[in-house]
């Protein structure tokens, strides 16, 4: 029995009533009105369900004379009466022989439509011939089971509470549901069901607090501990600079290393799957974004992190700002097992009591909530320090600095019981845990196993430069640091883990880029940015260099890789260095600076830059870097090399 998630805000009552609703064609028009209030992305009807409650925004509510409208996928129109109503929820009374399905939800206000969200609607009910006797307090129970069997052991949480199923998998939580739904730690040998590349580990509760209610999960037994997962930063897609069909390229990318790869295969992103400052004006939000990545992956189920643009800025404060992305996408810290290890995804990204309005959007801190930390001791409870450890959040744990160190990332604690880097490292004392994280756009990886068991992995971004290095310069998706677009490739047997990244478009071996900066003088010239005053210091920048140096830019390096440079047989000297990337300048900023005065997500520079001192300017190089585990990447650099964004592609 397959369960769907429900929304957090949804409640749901079963009465004994019918209602006869009439049916027409959808021919939604803008609304003058300004009702508020809350439509699920999916919801679960237990079978024989009349009536539906949503829950108002802001005080907002329709008017008792008002209808809801639902548009099935026929492009039908169902009239529903609001037969309760109040401040904080209204009740509609379902059409006869609605069944399960997609529906656009309306509001009919006298003449006037407005469309107010869609929704995913299924028919559901417990594991049958199963009863369940909650415990005095009792308000959220249930069972994780496979086939006929109860799972022992599975750890379960409303995102306050945690606790274990018993012997025969029965959960009893004393929730007060503040977060509005309950979630499991999927077992490493077991596998969530699917709604498409959604894995089901989380259902939204639909009864008010104190009233008791039952949510089962169902579970496959997995084939192997041994898996692939593919980390996926920053993809802001947002319907503008091409973005959907530059996604497609990246799509088809890792289609076709999925199907080269094989056993076990996940998806985990890293936030910003979209980008709030355009979910209204370019109408594509999280709906927008389910719908693109089921048509784009079959078979592949992706965990999710929340970025800082996952948030939606008509909102006050951090808890209210999440509320879409929990009600469409995941809760915003939860944990799961694959194999032998142990993932947990966090949300670093605090907008306090930030009011509305997208000049906000900045405002937030770097740290992990009250709420987060408690749960995150509680969950670490039930791990053995022994269980490597993969925790995803979006705004980096440390970041380089230009002196090519590096310092702490959480640093906005402000309120009791909240974490910063420090209190982290505190809480992970004895695991061995590796950070994927994403939000900077640029790749870099800080190596503390040796002192702190710690190792953080900033992977790197699907969409480059938001999108805007491919936008002007098609074939050429950078990062403002020079790394490619793409994705990290991390690969498990046991609790052993190697990664790699892959960029799209590439071969994974490619891993570095070479430039001669002799050539590249040549190219980057004031006129090539317009002459204007922001473009000036990438000139100077270049101009500084000494003749016939070569600069690389190995963006996945980390201090275990080893670089080896020899001209004519000799070794030559190394440095690295913290400098920009050539080729990001004139695929992207140049022409930036040539449209506008002041550009936004130019060159920067970053500290996986190696500079080497050639004896000449025609010489020819044999570079080899070498990873951390053992691979080799090459190139015989036969200079004067070009320099220009063809040669790059």
């Amino acid at each position: 029995m397959k369960k769907l998630r429900i929304i957090a805000v949804i409640l749901l009552n079963v009465v004994l009533c019918c209602y006869s609703c009439k049916g027409g064609k959808e021919d939604p028009v803008p609304a003058a009105n300004d009702v508020r209030f809350e439509v699920p992305s999916t919801v679960t009807l237990p079978s024989g369900a009349r009536t539906m409650d949503f829950k108002v925004l802001f005080s907002k509510p329709p008017k008792s004379t008002d209808l809801i409208l639902l548009g099935d996928p026929a492009g039908t129109l169902h009239e529903c009466a609001i037969v309760k109503v109040d401040d904080s929820s209204f009740t509609i009374r379902l059409f006869d022989g609605m069944t399960s399905g997609t529906y656009n939800v309306y509001l009919q206000s006298g003449s006037v439509k407005k469309h107010m969200g869609q929704m995913k609607v299924s028919y559901s009910s417990g594991q049958s011939g199963d009863t369940i006797t909650p415990a005095s307090g009792t308000t959220v129970y249930g069972k994780v089971f496979c086939g006929d069997e109860g799972i022992p052991g599975v750890v379960v949480s409303d995102g306050v509470e945690v606790v274990v199923t018993d012997s025969k998998g029965i959960y009893q939580i004393k929730s007060a549901k503040k977060y509005g739904y309950v979630f499991i730690s999927i077992p490493g040998d077991y596998e969530a069901t699917s709604e498409g590349f959604l894995p089901v580990f989380w259902q939204g509760l639909v009864k008010l607090p104190a009233a008791p209610e039952r949510v089962d999960f169902e579970l496959v037994k997995a084939a192997s501990e041994d898996f692939t997962m593919y980390i996926m930063g920053d993809m802001h897609l947002a319907k503008r600079t091409n973005d959907l069909s530059q996604f497609s390229e990246f799509a088809s990318d890792l289609n076709a290393t999925l199907a080269a790869d094989n056993g076990r295969k996940y998806g985990l992103t890293l936030g910003d799957m979209t980008w709030d400052l355009y979910w209204y004006s370019n109408s594509f939000s999280f709906g927008e974004y389910i719908s693109l990545m089921n048509s784009k992956f079959k078979g592949f189920q992706v965990f999710h992190t929340m970025g800082n643009h996952d948030n939606d800025m008509e909102r006050v404060g951090d808890f209210d700002k999440e509320i879409p992305y929990r009600n469409s996408m995941a809760p915003t810290f939860y944990s799961y097992n694959i194999g032998k290890i142990h993932f947990i995804v966090m949300d670093d990204i605090d907008y306090n009591n930030v009011g509305t309005g997208s000049s906000h959007r900045g405002e937030y801190v770097i740290d992990f909530t009250a709420d987060q930390a408690a749960w995150l001791a509680k969950d670490l409870s039930h791990v053995d320090k022994a269980t490597p450890v993969v925790l995803s959040t979006h705004a980096p744990v440390y970041r380089p600095t230009s002196s090519l160190g590096f310092a702490a990332g959480m640093s906005g604690a402000d309120a009791p019981g909240e974490l910063n880097t420090d209190g982290l490292e505190k809480l992970l004392s004895g695991y061995t845990v590796h950070f994927f994280t994403g939000h900077t756009h640029r790749c870099f990886n800080y190596d503390r196993l040796s002192t702190k068991k710690l190792f953080e992995h900033n992977a790197g971004s699907v969409c480059g430069s938001w999108w805007w290095s491919g936008y002007l310069t098609p074939g050429i998706t950078l990062a403002q640091d020079g790394a490619p677009g793409g994705y990290t490739i991390l690969s498990v047997k046991g609790t052993d883990m190697e990664w790699v990244y892959k960029s799209t478009g590439h071969d994974v071996s490619y891993q570095f880029n070479a430039y001669d900066m002799n050539e590249v003088k040549k190219v980057v010239t004031s006129d090539l940015g317009g002459g204007k005053t922001g473009w000036e210091p990438y000139v100077t920048n270049v101009g500084s260099y000494p003749g016939n140096t070569v600069l690389l830019n190995v963006w996945n390096w980390d201090p275990s890789w080893k670089i080896t440079v020899t001209e004519n047989g000799k070794s030559l000297s190394v440095k690295q260095v913290w400098q920009y990337d050539p080729l990001h300048m004139i695929a992207m900023t140049a022409k930036r600076f040539k449209a506008t005065d002041n550009p936004n997500f130019t060159t920067s520079q970053y500290h996986h830059f190696f500079q080497v001192q050639a004896s000449g300017p025609a010489t020819t190089l044999e570079i080899k870097v070498t990873d951390r585990f053992g691979n080799d990447y090459s190139e015989t650099m036969k200079r004067p090399k070009a320099f220009s964004t063809d040669a790059y592609k």
